[in-house]
């Protein structure tokens, strides 16, 4: 008996004991590398290095790390082994800094990663909303996807006027699709993408001459990129986009499927359809991805849209397509942009460059009523006397997912 207390009591340290090194050891001890980030600013830059955001996102575990940059611009984290995306942010004025890397490889021993910051200003006219993913069709059984729509907002204090504004969608349509246009960096093996955005599918521009759709300081529009009718009416969880004032996405020709782009309501001016100013690919019906879409909205500068287009070198083949073409256009042109990835995915990759969109918003869930909204900035917003919103050309600072659709009602 007394053997068997002995023993019990051995076993009851050992076990605690055990626990205790379980608990307070580092399970990644001698197993971390260092990823040393320094930014390399704009040389015109007089700006500040201290203080920038530099998140490091593990894009096959999930992890998130974040960290400030010293008064040199340079960052230190202790990472496991590991594939990684690396997002640097920062603000003076109204300029912004933005870097990105995707597929950064930590393996084995310390890295040293510089990124280039690009300079870009806030937008005057910014999206507010993207509405693409879709809801249930209750009371009845399945899932809708007719119903999608985006908000723009004029974020400046003078008027904009909407004439003549474009907007499209990227190739490929999902950030988890195989990318073509991305190529690899010859010494670090990091996603390099073009030199312009290929626009798939079509190129969609708003009506008028010029002065013909202002837009007021703190206002919104809302674009329907499908059925410009009363969704709710019949679904009660979608929303109700037959309503004056509001742009439709209608063509019957290039576009003749009636179950996504069915004849818009009588609330809907035939004067706020929008043209399409050419079409690229072979679908009857507009397509932006449900699951994690990239939005681009942009002006030509120097040259109408419509002659641009005419350009052959300016249309070019999806690479390994025979039938897709996309539209070739200038990352200066753009107004803003935002770029979608799939939470349900760990194999989400970039389409927009760090200039346009340095991060992503995530979406979490398909046909749940979801949307996807631009913070507002309480602070200029009480300043001004009029809604303005977050616009840092990134859209992990930017964006953020909503329960619901602003215009569910």
């Amino acid at each position: 008996m007394n053997e068997m207390k002995k023993l019990l009591y051995i076993f009851t340290i050992v076990l605690a004991a055990a626990c205790t090194d379980i608990r307070d050891v580092d399970p990644y001890a001698g197993n971390l590398n260092v990823l040393s980030v320094t930014a390399n600013w704009p040389t015109s830059a007089d700006f500040v290095r201290e203080g920038a955001t530099v998140r490091v996102d593990d894009m096959n575990l999930g992890s998130t790390y974040y960290a400030l940059t010293d008064a040199a611009g340079t960052v230190t984290f202790n990472l496991p082994n590991g594939l990684y995306r690396v997002n640097m942010s920062g603000r003076s004025g109204d300029d912004m800094f933005n870097a990105a890397a995707d597929k950064v490889v930590v393996s084995g021993e310390d890295k040293t990663l510089v990124l280039d910051l690009a300079v870009s200003k806030a937008g005057s006219v910014v999206i507010k909303e993207l509405y693409c993913g879709g809801c249930k069709k209750l009371p009845e059984e399945g899932n809708y996807q007719a119903d999608q729509y985006f908000i723009l907002h004029n974020n400046h204090f003078e008027v904009q006027y909407l004439d003549g504004l474009c907007f499209g969608t990227l190739s490929p349509y999902n950030s988890t699709g195989a990318n073509p246009w991305v190529s690899n960096h010859p010494e670090t093996g990091e996603s390099v993408l073009p030199d312009f955005l290929p626009l798939i599918q079509a190129v969609w521009q708003f009506p008028g001459d010029g002065d013909d759709f202002p837009l007021m300081p703190g206002e919104d529009a809302v674009v329907c990129l499908r059925g410009a009718i009363d969704h709710a009416a019949q679904y009660p969880l979608s929303v109700n986009l037959n309503k004056p004032g509001y742009f439709a996405c209608y063509n019957a020709t290039y576009f003749p499927n009636t179950v996504y782009h069915p004849a818009p309501g009588d609330q809907i001016s035939v004067d706020r359809y929008l043209d399409v100013v050419v079409k690229t690919g072979q679908a009857n019906a507009y397509t932006l991805s449900n699951a994690s879409p990239t939005l681009v909205i942009f002006r030509a500068e120097g040259i109408s849209i419509q002659d641009h287009v005419l350009a052959t070198d300016n249309i070019i083949p999806v690479p390994g397509s025979t039938v897709d073409n996309v539209v070739k256009i200038p990352f200066e042109w753009v107004l803003d942009a935002v770029e979608v990835f799939d939470a349900r995915s760990s194999n989400n990759q970039k389409r927009l460059v760090p200039s346009l969109d340095a991060g992503y918003v995530f979406q979490t869930d398909l046909y749940m009523g979801r949307s996807l909204m631009r913070q507002v900035d309480e602070t200029a917003s009480q300043v001004s006397g009029y809604e303005i919103l977050v616009d840092t050309n990134n859209s992990l600072n930017d964006f953020y997912e909503t329960q619901k659709q602003s215009l569910h009602e």
